[in-house]
C-alpha cells in the first residue's frame, strides 16, 4: 500500500481511506444536499485540534454545525436521549459520529432514535428488537479517531442501562454508515496508552472472531489478515508512531469489526463486566483478560492457535505460546499486567462472574463456559 495515496473501497459500505481524507467531508455533505449535521463525539475528542479544524472547514464550506458531546465513558441511554433532543431542537438533517467506540456508538444510537419512538431498549437485538427498526435512518457518516473498536464499519451500538449498567445491543443493517472517512492522521496524536489499549481491543476482536465456533470463512480470512497487520504494527504505532503503522492499525481495526460478525467469545464476556462495574476502558479490559481467555480456549483449537501464532511472527507449531506472548506484548506496550492493577479486588470476583456468565458474547466461544470457569479466569488474572 502507498501510504501517501487515498483509496475508496466498499465492504459493504463506502470507505474512504488515507491520510487527509477527512478534509473531503464538507464537499461530500454538499454533494448529498446536506447542510446541518449533528456532530456526535466525546468530551475529550471535542477539545482536540483536529476536531476544531473539522468544524472550521465545514463552516467555511457553508455547513451549519451543531456539536453534541455529553456522553459517559461507557455510554448510557440518557446520553442517547439527550443527543436526540439536540438533533430535534436544532433542526439537523444528518449525523456524523467522530471518535472511538463511545462517540460512534452514541451517534449510531441517536440515528436509530430519530424516527423510532419506542423505548430505546425495545430495539435490543438480543430480545428481537431489530424487527422494530422499520423507519428511515438520518444520513449517517462515521469518522474514527482510534484504531480499536472498528465501530465505524459496524451496524450495532452497545449502550448501557443508566442504573444497572447492563449492556444492550442495538442492531440493524440500516444502522451502517453511508460512508466512512478513515483518516490515519486523526490517530497520530493519540497518547501511547490509548493507542496500546485500543490496539489490543482490535487484536482481541480479530482473535476472538477467528476462534468463534460459528462458520464464516470470509470473516476468518479477514481476521487472520487483521492479526498479521497488528502483529507487525502495534508496537511501532504505540512507541514510535508513523503514518504506515497508524494506517495498518486503522485498517486492522476495521477488519476486526467486520470479522466479529462471526461472533466473539469469552474474553469479551470477561471484559464487559469490568466496564459496567468499575468503568474500565474496554480495550484495557480486553488486554488484561486476553491471556486468560486464550489459555482457556487452547484445548480443542490447537490448529487455529498455531495459525494465529504464525500471523504474529511466532514459529510453526507455537500456538500454545500465545497466552505468554500476549502477556509479554502487554508489558512491552506499558499496559497493566493484572486485574489488581486496574482496581479489581477479590471481593469483586463473584459479581463479575455473575455478569460475565450473563453476557451475550460467550455463547459463540469455541467451547462452553460456566460461571465457575469465569471465577477461575478472573482469579488467575488478579
Amino acid at each position: 500500500m502507498n501510504f501517501q495515496q487515498k483509496y475508496t473501497f466498499s465492504f459493504p459500505t463506502v470507505i474512504r481511506f488515507g491520510a487527509g481524507v477527512v478534509a473531503e467531508l464538507g464537499d461530500y455533505l454538499k454533494s448529498q444536499h446536506l447542510s446541518k449535521p449533528l456532530l456526535v463525539t466525546d468530551p475529550l475528542v471535542r477539545e482536540l485540534d483536529f476536531f476544531t479544524k473539522i468544524i472550521s472547514r465545514l463552516e467555511q464550506a457553508g455547513i451549519s454545525v451543531e456539536v453534541f458531546s455529553e456522553v459517559h465513558k461507557n455510554p448510557v441511554k440518557s446520553d442517547v436521549l439527550k443527543g436526540k433532543k439536540s438533533y430535534q431542537e436544532t433542526d439537523r438533517d444528518s449525523i456524523i459520529g467522530i471518535g472511538g467506540g463511545v462517540g460512534l456508538d452514541v451517534a449510531r444510537a441517536i440515528a436509530l432514535s430519530i424516527n423510532h419512538h419506542r423505548d430505546l431498549f425495545d430495539y435490543d437485538d438480543l430480545i428481537g428488537g431489530d424487527q422494530y427498526v422499520t423507519e428511515p435512518i438520518p444520513h449517517f457518516v462515521t469518522i474514527p479517531t482510534t484504531a480499536g473498536t472498528g465501530s465505524e464499519v459496524g451496524r450495532s451500538a452497545i449502550i448501557s442501562e443508566d442504573e444497572s449498567k447492563k449492556k444492550r445491543i442495538l442492531f440493524a443493517p440500516s444502522l451502517m454508515a453511508k460512508i466512512v472517512f478513515a483518516d490515519p492522521e486523526l490517530t497520530m496524536d493519540l497518547p501511547a496508552f490509548v493507542t496500546a489499549a485500543t490496539g489490543m481491543d482490535a487484536l482481541t476482536h480479530n482473535m476472538e472472531a477467528y476462534l468463534s465456533k460459528n462458520w464464516h470463512p470470509m470473516c476468518s480470512g479477514i481476521a487472520l489478515e487483521g492479526i498479521q497487520l497488528i502483529g507487525k504494527s502495534l508496537e511501532k504505532a504505540t512507541l514510535r508512531p508513523d503514518i504506515e503503522s497508524r494506517s495498518n492499525m486503522l485498517m486492522a481495526s476495521m477488519m476486526g469489526a467486520v470479522a466479529f460478525q462471526k461472533g466473539l467469545g469469552v474474553v469479551h464476556s470477561l471484559a464487559h463486566p469490568l466496564s459496567s462495574l468499575l468503568d474500565t476502558h474496554h480495550g484495557l479490559a480486553n488486554a488484561v483478560n486476553l491471556p486468560q481467555g486464550l489459555a482457556f480456549n487452547y484445548g480443542g483449537s490447537e490448529e487455529k492457535f498455531d495459525q494465529m501464532a504464525l500471523m504474529l511472527g511466532l514459529n510453526k507449531g507455537e500456538g500454545s505460546q500465545l497466552p505468554v506472548y500476549i502477556a509479554n506484548l502487554n508489558a512491552r506496550l506499558g499496559l497493566p499486567a493484572n486485574l489488581t492493577s486496574i482496581g479489581v479486588l477479590p471481593s469483586h470476583i463473584a459479581t463479575l462472574s455473575d455478569l460475565a456468565f450473563a453476557d451475550f458474547c460467550h455463547p459463540n466461544n469455541p467451547k462452553p463456559v460456566s460461571q465457575y470457569d469465569f471465577e477461575i479466569m478472573y482469579t488467575n488474572a488478579l
